[in-house]
């Protein structure tokens, strides 16, 4: 069953499911103050917060990395990757708020603003925003599992011919919280051989593991 806004806000507040948690969707932040007036000025941004079903996610100013061809390197193996086909993107800082550029018919690593902490009931799945989407711009699905923790390394593709502004500390992609029928025998941090391999996920891009 799909969770809904109050049940989200319940588990936030009380559990610590999502952290930091903001309990309404954020549309505009303040900023400087205007210079003439005194007056305090707000700017639009990417969405972020509590929605009706779900949670939208901010993207961190802290990574964005970029897979890049090296000349001469082997075809990237997930079972021992090699780092150095990944280039760190700069942040930028533009009139609308701070960016990365996700170039043209790339794929890009970052991670969320928000930890979580899966209850062992629950299943998380993302979806991309829609503004990204039609701006050419896909999240794959990742899926969080029952008593997963940690911050979200993110996966961002941009299959078009165009390079793409990605912005910082607003909204990338929603969370979906699904509950599952019975409580699972196993969850993500109870494996017969430990917990999963990205258990307890910090600040920053998680590389493939084996």
């Amino acid at each position: 069953m799909l969770k809904s806004d109050t049940w989200i806000k319940e588990r936030c507040l009380l559990e610590g499911m999502i952290s930091p948690f903001e309990p309404k969707l954020i549309r505009q932040v303040s900023t400087d103050l205007d210079q003439a007036t005194g007056a305090g000025l707000t700017r639009r941004v990417l969405s972020f917060g509590l929605s009706s079903a779900g949670y939208d996610i901010r993207l961190s100013p802290g990574e964005f990395k970029v897979f890049r061809r090296v000349p001469g390197a082997q075809p990237i193996d997930p079972k021992c990757f090699n780092s150095r086909c990944l280039e760190d993107m700069a942040l930028v800082e533009g009139p609308h708020g701070a960016y990365f550029i996700l170039p043209a018919n790339s794929l890009a690593l970052a991670h969320s603003v928000e930890s979580f902490a899966m209850p062992d009931d629950v299943v998380g799945m993302t979806s991309c925003k829609s503004t990204y989407i039609r701006s050419g711009v896909n999240i794959p699905i990742t899926i969080l599992e029952p008593g997963w923790k940690g911050v979200l390394t993110l996966e961002i593709a941009n299959p078009t011919p165009c390079d793409v502004l990605v912005y910082a500390n607003e909204g990338i992609a929603q969370v979906l919280f699904f509950s599952t029928e019975h409580p699972p025998e196993v969850t993500y941090a109870t494996r017969q051989d430990g917990p999963g391999k990205y258990q307890s996920q910090e600040k920053q891009v998680v590389l493939p593991r084996v």
